[in-house]
């Protein structure tokens, strides 16, 4: 017969146990800066941005980690440029275009700042503890239109709302298994030509996508697995939605026709660094 204290004990142990452990949770890092007056992201200039893709950033997205954190001058203009997202208004009017744009680079700019603090390193993984402790895609925040949000937040509650699954090859996580980061800025006027090309460009890397016509196999990144909603309601559909963006006739037209099995690729996730 179990003691008529034992599980009260036991209860109390629990609460303290855990009570402990939240000790260990990190508290929220916070990027940017917080504003009062709101600007349109129509209005928001990505120049800086682009500048420090272009010097950084290879063909094949690979970023020089090491030669930007060791200039205090480009560090700081990641920096000036986070603090010029925080100006922007979430509900304030924008075009769609420059939604994407704007958060897309929020995005990718937030992950860079976040490896950056914690260079040399060689994953992402090894900061985003799944218990307690530090989590960089929960607890480094961006600060917009006065309200902090995690990179979690950014993807699941902004991005993928937005009913564009090309966001997928966008954004970044610094790991080889990503898109490769693109080294301009997305902006308003051509977003639509960056994700397309940026699309097609992460089918066109057996890292992301193999096909073997002969055994009727087509291998696709995991990204497709993990956000495979986003892509349409079964397998059917979410060939049908991929076909324009692969590689070769016959890859497209087993994807159309559903004339092909489905796996997955190992995902990468060793930083993306030159």
């Amino acid at each position: 017969m179990v003691h008529p204290h034992a599980k009260t004990l036991a209860v109390a142990l629990f609460v303290t146990l855990i009570g402990g452990l939240k000790g260990y949770a990190a508290s929220p890092i916070y990027v940017g800066t917080q504003v009062s007056s709101h600007l349109s992201m129509d209005r928001i200039d990505h120049s800086h941005w682009n500048l420090l893709l272009r010097k950084y950033v290879d063909g094949n997205g690979m970023v020089n980690y090491k030669a930007l954190k060791a200039s205090g001058n480009d560090v700081q203009m990641l920096n000036r440029y986070l603090k010029q997202l925080s100006v922007a208004g979430v509900t304030t009017p924008a075009s769609k275009d420059a939604t994407l744009a704007f958060w897309i680079n929020a995005y990718n700019a937030l992950t860079v700042h976040g490896i950056l603090r914690e260079y040399p390193t060689t994953s992402i993984r090894n900061h985003t503890a799944k218990l307690w402790g530090y989590n960089l895609w929960k607890d480094l925040q961006l600060y917009v239109g006065g309200k902090p949000y995690s990179l979690e937040q950014i993807e699941h509650e902004v991005l993928r709302k937005m009913d564009e699954p090309r966001i997928h090859f966008a954004i970044v996580c610094a790991s080889m298994g990503c898109p490769r980061l693109l080294n301009e800025a997305y902006v308003a006027d051509r977003v639509q030509q960056q994700l397309e090309l940026n699309t097609k460009d992460f089918f066109a890397r057996t890292q992301n996508f193999q096909y073997d016509a002969d055994r009727g196999e087509m291998e696709l990144s995991a990204i497709l697995s993990w956000f495979s909603e986003d892509f349409g309601k079964n397998q059917v559909a979410a060939l049908q939605r991929i076909a324009p963006w692969l590689p070769t006739e016959e890859a497209r037209d087993a994807a159309l026709q559903n004339t092909t099995t489905v796996g997955y690729l190992e995902y990468d996730w060793n930083l993306n660094a030159q």
